[in-house]
C-alpha cells in the first residue's frame, strides 16, 4: 500500500497541469480508486483532491510571480476562468495572485509527500474477519457533516431526538450480527474530507427477509467480508484512534482493502455517562 501511495504522488506530479486518471493509477498498482483515496486521506491527513489543489497552486505561484498572463496560468492548471483560479489560489495561499505579484507573498507551499512505513511492533489490534450474507440496516437516518476528532454534535442531537421507547423498539427489531444498537455511516466521501456530508443511521441489523415497519429508514447491505476491530477506553477517542490505526497499521500489513459500503460501530459495553466504552468497528473489506 505504501508503494501504491508513493506511485500516486508521482503521477500527481506528472499531471499537475493535466487530467489525472486515478482509476488507471489504482489499476496499475493492483488496488481500487476507492481504497486508494481512503488510505491517502487517512495517512496524509487531507483529502487527495485537496493535496492536488495545494500542489497545483504551489507550482502556479511561480508562474504568477514571473508575471505570466493570469488567464493562461488559470487554463494551464485546469481552471476555466481567472475568477475560479483566483478563488483556488486564495484558498491555498490566503492572498490573491495580484497581492503576490505586488508584494511577493506570503505563499504557503505544499511539499511533495512521501509515504514511509514505520514498523514499531508495539500495537496489537484485536481484529477478526467475518463473512456475512446480505442483510439490512434499519433505523432513523440523517445527513450530518463528517468530524474526525471528538464527539459529533450533529450525531448526538440526532440520537437525543429519539425517545427511550424508540431505542427499545429498535433494539427489539435487531435479529442478526452485528448485534445491538448500531452507529452506521454510509454515503461517505471517498476522500473522507472533514466537513463533507454522510448519512448517519441509528439502528440495528436485520435479516433480508425480516418484515419492517414503514416508518424506518433502511440500507441494503450486500453479502461480503468485514474486518471487525475491537477497542476499549475513553469514548469516542479510543474508537477514533482505532479508525486511524486501521489505515496506518492494519491495511498496509494485511492482504485486505476497503470496498464501498457502510461502516458500523457496535457498542458492546459502556459507562453510564458514556465516558468509556468497548466497541466493535465493522469495515467492509475484500481481498487485495
Amino acid at each position: 500500500m505504501i508503494g501504491a501511495l508513493n506511485r500516486l504522488v508521482e503521477v500527481v506530479e506528472e499531471h499537475l497541469t493535466g487530467e489525472i486518471d486515478l482509476g488507471g493509477v489504482a489499476s496499475d498498482v493492483g488496488t481500487t480508486e476507492y481504497h486508494l483515496r481512503r488510505m491517502f486521506s487517512s495517512l496524509a491527513g487531507m483529502p487527495l483532491s485537496e493535496y492536488i489543489r495545494r500542489r497545483r497552486m504551489t507550482v502556479a505561484a511561480s508562474d504568477v510571480l514571473e508575471g505570466r498572463d493570469l488567464l493562461d496560468v488559470a487554463v494551464r492548471f485546469g481552471y476555466g476562468s481567472t475568477e475560479a483560479f483566483t478563488r483556488a489560489f486564495r484558498a491555498v495561499h490566503g492572498v490573491g495572485p495580484g497581492d503576490v505579484r505586488r508584494d511577493g507573498g506570503p505563499l504557503r507551499s505544499q511539499p511533495q509527500l512521501r509515504f514511509r512505513l514505520t514498523i514499531e511492533g508495539n500495537t496489537t489490534m484485536d481484529t477478526r474477519i467475518v463473512d456475512r450474507p446480505a442483510f439490512r440496516l434499519v433505523g432513523h437516518a440523517a445527513r450530518v457533516p463528517l468530524i474526525h476528532d471528538g464527539p459529533n454534535p450533529h450525531i448526538q442531537a440526532h440520537i437525543a431526538s429519539l425517545s427511550p421507547e424508540e431505542h427499545l423498539r429498535l433494539k427489539a427489531l435487531g435479529d442478526t450480527e452485528p448485534a445491538g444498537l448500531l452507529q452506521v455511516s454510509d454515503d461517505v466521501d471517498p476522500d473522507y474530507a472533514e466537513g463533507s456530508e454522510l448519512t448517519y443511521l441509528h439502528g440495528v441489523a436485520v435479516d433480508e427477509g425480516t418484515a419492517l415497519p414503514d416508518d424506518l429508514d433502511a440500507i441494503e447491505v450486500p453479502a461480503g467480508a468485514w474486518a471487525v476491530f475491537r477497542s476499549s477506553g475513553p469514548y469516542p477517542e479510543a474508537l477514533q484512534a482505532t479508525w486511524a490505526a486501521t489505515a496506518a497499521d492494519w491495511f498496509p500489513s494485511n492482504p485486505w482493502r476497503l470496498r464501498p459500503g457502510p461502516s458500523m460501530v457496535a457498542v458492546l459495553e459502556r459507562a453510564e455517562d458514556f465516558s468509556t466504552a468497548t466497541t466493535e468497528l465493522w469495515l467492509p473489506v475484500e481481498r487485495a
